[in-house]
């Protein structure tokens, strides 16, 4: 039966994951929360992804077809506009929900019902992995046992591209869909690699109460080919230029503290990161003497370097002693 007034909304945009799209739709559809829909953007697929989702034969599924490739957040914002959920939740095409992530995720508005966003943690599984090799939480340097409130200072102070940083941007909250409408917001469209964190920041500068819990229910797959696997570099180009673009907006300055940490974080990619990847890029592409250039030209590769290695390495050990 058709759900006429869902509880939430699943927004899936899709775009050539023929292997991965029925396991994401499935894993929405399966959820021990009945009362929702999914809705599924092809974005002008050119393998069997269409296929493959109107395959699927299911009340609750709704297909939107993008008659020329938009890219995922135009495509998040066109399932928004016709979702019929309170709330909305995002899942990529090609990761998946643990069966019990939206009731346990709507359990939260019991204990905090002024809420507006809520996430979870999120297990990092390889493709093809039988098993997670880690969480988000578990990864970071951060210890946190109970569901706590996220403002947007901590967001950005933790969101930041080193060895155990807390990156809650890669998280997908599932958000009131009122306060998404009332505020005017949407996932910008010319950013791909970052546009999660900045729809999430946007929210939160607009006053959303976004709470997190410890528990994961969303299974994060990294693969060869999925924007978050492109050059690095790339990634920290456009995320500067979002950072601008987040700066010159004139509804940010009634909290000075958030533009001052979004002012320090471009700072720090500017001339520390994106420094760095530039010759870790050029490493892995096998440019050795233009690698060699960029590390004379940016001493701080080595310390960077050496943070990373000391971090990564104490954090496994830590975790190698519990078992003992």
């Amino acid at each position: 039966m058709k759900i006429i007034n869902p509880k939430i909304s699943v927004i899936i945009p899709a775009y050539n994951v023929e292997s991965y799209i029925a396991q994401a739709i499935d894993s929405a559809l399966q959820q021990t929360e009945r009362n929702l829909e999914v809705i599924v953007v092809d974005d002008a697929s050119t393998d069997k992804t269409l296929a493959t989702i109107q395959s699927i034969q299911d009340t609750r599924l709704q297909i939107l077809i993008n008659p020329h490739n938009l890219g995922a957040a135009a495509s998040r914002n066109l399932a928004t506009e016709s979702a019929c959920g309170e709330w909305i939740a995002f899942l990529d095409a090609d990761d998946w929900y643990a069966p019990e992530r939206l009731e346990k995720l709507l359990e939260v508005i019991q204990a905090k019902p002024n809420a507006d966003m809520i996430s979870d943690d999120l297990y990092y599984i390889n493709d093809g992995a039988k098993s997670p090799w880690g969480t988000l939480l578990s990864e970071s340097d951060e210890c946190i046992d109970d569901i706590c409130k996220i403002d947007p200072v901590y967001f950005v102070e933790k969101d930041v591209p080193v060895a155990g940083a807390f990156n809650i941007g890669l998280t997908k909250p599932m958000i009131r869909k009122d306060f998404i409408l009332e505020n005017e917001i949407e996932s910008d469209a010319t950013i791909k690699v970052c546009s999660d964190f900045w729809f999430c920041l946007n929210c939160l500068a607009a006053g959303a109460n976004f709470f997190f819990i410890p528990q994961p229910y969303y299974f994060y797959r990294s693969r060869a080919g999925s924007l978050i696997t492109t050059n690095k570099s790339t990634q920290l180009d456009e995320f500067c230029q979002a950072a601008k673009k987040f700066l010159l907006q004139e509804k940010q300055y009634n909290n000075p503290q958030l533009l001052r940490v979004v002012s320090n974080q471009l700072d720090f990619i500017e001339h520390k990161v994106k420094p760095y990847y530039r010759v870790v890029d050029r490493l892995k592409t096998h440019q050795w003497w233009a690698a060699v250039i960029s590390m004379i030209q940016n001493p701080y590769f080595f310390i960077h370097s050496w943070d990373q290695f000391t971090t990564v390495f104490m954090r496994r050990f830590r975790r190698s002693t519990q078992n003992f």
